[in-house]
């Protein structure tokens, strides 16, 4: 197969010979559909959906079609209702729709391709499941790629169907390791023209930090880091205390060549008088995911049921549902109620839940918005004695440290709180976290932690940052500066999009829907130098056009408004970079709220 196989978004002329592809094999060959005089077959979400092409240069060879669940309504409600097909009643669901391939060219390989880019392009916005409809000659072809029947046939015109279901991640890792070799030779042979990578990350995680890509992760380009603004990560944009910056340089040959205390006492100490703790309720790590994936795999099982916030740190996602294997419920946040937890509501799913762990980040990350403590407390206290909860506090100090639920979970069982020393306290290179719980759980988790868990540059650094609160006072109190003058800057240049500020170190930037993705914006943006963070794969509700800014210093945030300016010029219509982006059909403006 040659490089001009190019799979991309439709353009308007791509609709006109799809709707003229449809109505020649739907309605003459297969006849689902009574034949039209003007020799096209459309429905009512052609302009709502998305389409994918297949072409071999002027020749277009195929397509199909997507369904996001905020449209609200899927093709599939034509024949079953919500009680017959619960399914599409579920979050993060996508629907794959009308995979249609030009009858002398069904012999390529367009059709599996074009399943590829819909599964790549859902993975891309958040989604969780696929539904699809299958017809019952080609059952085989979807069994193969991990499509597996519900249960409920569907018959139209003179074609059955069989309705089809399958969880993205697995789906994802079916075809990246049962058909691995075939990808990788198509990876190089395909003109790629969608707005995500090829092949999903390594483990499915979708984490920031391309950033450090650019500076070089074999460390041979470090000077790059003075030319890359690295607002894709959460990393403080101010210099640690100046007692942790001494620490770290006063003799880094011995700290380097010395094994730390074996279970950071020093730390532990330090923690508990900073935050006037007993010192048993405190287990220390190398950073918080350390503290996440040594919890969870102690107390969660593949039958453990695990409530999250949606939108979320991924991270969250990423340890019970892929690697621990959890049954995963989502509580929306919605973009309408400012992202807000709706306390009512979260009270009553989770008394009802059974729920083994309800994780909630205080601030969130990524909506920044932050729950008061008081009304966290007696949302706890109400819930059912059996429910656990893991209370991330990574951006706290942005809003006050006697916010904490610490104190809480020194002596409640059923509460452990997590904070990381890296985003707060500008030590994010070195991993220092620590978590809070009543001292039978923290004894436990400290018995599954192995000895020198955390370096002695760590430790050292982590000791002196929290013996200088001072000094991060005032830098917190800087980020919210910062973060009102850049919000402000691009909300000048933003347009339609929305710039919403939340109160920790970062904002958002949610392009309208008539835009470019937001994929598309960061991409143009690292042109200069200037790495975002697109929130697209975190959740669905971002609808693949919201983008996260880390608040930078003033120099930094300059070349980011710049660069975001630039990037808006750029994918404007008409230009040359708007005709090689995602078309926007599909995204239209007839989806407002």
């Amino acid at each position: 197969m040659s490089r001009d196989l190019q799979i991309g978004a439709a353009t308007a002329e791509d609709l006109v010979w799809s709707h003229e592809l449809r109505h020649r094999v739907y309605a003459q060959e297969l006849g689902q559909h009574t034949p039209r005089p003007e020799g096209r077959l459309s429905d009512a979400l052609d302009g709502d959906n998305v389409y994918l092409v297949a072409a071999r240069g002027p020749v277009r060879i195929g397509f199909v079609s997507l369904t996001p669940p905020w449209l609200g309504r899927y093709g599939l409600d034509k024949y079953l209702t919500r009680d017959e097909l619960p399914l599409l009643s579920e979050q993060g669901l996508f629907e794959v729709r009308i995979l249609t391939v030009e009858p002398r060219l069904r012999g390529t390989a367009a059709a599996p391709l074009l399943m590829y880019a819909a599964l790549r392009w859902i993975s891309s916005r958040g989604g969780r499941a696929v539904v699809a409809m299958g017809r019952t000659e080609l059952l085989d072809m979807y069994r193969a790629v991990g499509l597996r029947p519900v249960g409920r046939t569907v018959r139209s015109g003179a074609v059955t169907f069989e309705v089809l279901t399958g969880e993205v991640a697995r789906l994802t890792q079916r075809a990246t390791t049962r058909y691995r070799t075939v990808l990788e030779r198509f990876g190089s042979e395909v003109d790629w023209q969608l707005d995500m990578d090829w092949a999903p990350g390594p483990d499915g995680c979708e984490h920031g930090g391309a950033s450090f890509t650019a500076v070089g992760t074999d460390f041979r380009t470090l000077h790059r880091r003075h030319e890359v603004v690295a607002a894709d990560v959460l990393d403080a944009w101010f210099p640690p205390a100046p007692g942790a910056a001494a620490a770290l340089a006063e003799d880094p040959a011995w700290s380097a060549r010395t094994s730390p205390p074996t279970g950071a006492e020093g730390l532990l100490s330090e923690v508990a008088t900073a935050r006037a703790l007993p010192v048993d309720t405190i287990v220390a790590g190398a950073g918080s995911s350390d503290l996440i994936f040594r919890a969870f795999g102690r107390w969660l099982t593949p039958q453990s049921r695990v409530l999250l916030l949606d939108p979320g740190y991924g991270e969250y996602a990423h340890v019970t549902e892929r690697v621990i294997g959890c049954r995963v419920d989502r509580f929306r946040l919605h973009r309408k109620e400012g992202w807000r937890i709706d306390f009512a509501r979260l009270a009553s799913v989770v008394g009802a839940g059974r729920y083994d762990l309800v994780v909630v980040v205080n601030p969130n990350n990524p909506t920044g918005r932050h729950a008061p403590a008081a009304e966290l407390r007696t949302l706890i206290a109400a819930a059912p004695a059996g429910t656990r909860w893991w209370i991330d506090e990574a951006y706290l100090g942005y809003v006050d440290l006697a916010e904490s639920l610490a104190p809480l979970a020194a002596v409640d069982p059923r509460v452990v709180v997590c904070t990381s020393l890296s985003k707060m306290y500008a030590l994010s290179g070195v991993r220092a976290a620590f978590l809070v719980a009543e001292p039978a759980t923290a004894a436990l988790l400290r018995r599954w932690t192995p000895p020198w868990a955390v370096s002695l540059p760590a430790q050292l650094a982590a000791v002196a940052a929290l013996r200088d609160p001072a000094h991060y006072r005032a830098c917190w109190l800087r980020t919210h500066t910062l973060r009102r003058q850049l919000a402000a800057d691009l909300a000048r240049i933003a347009g339609t999009a929305v710039v919403e500020e939340g109160v920790a170190n970062f904002l958002t930037i949610t392009l309208p829907y008539d835009g470019p993705s937001a994929a598309r914006v960061v991409r143009e943006c690292r042109r200069h130098d200037v790495y975002l963070r697109d929130l697209s794969p975190l959740s669905p509700q971002y609808e693949g056009r919201t983008v996260r800014v880390a608040v930078r210093d003033t120099a930094e945030n300059a070349r980011i408004v710049a660069a975001y300016g630039a990037a808006l010029e750029a994918l404007r219509p008409g230009s040359l970079a708007w005709r090689s982006a995602e078309s926007p059909i599909g995204v239209t403006a007839d989806h407002a709220r």
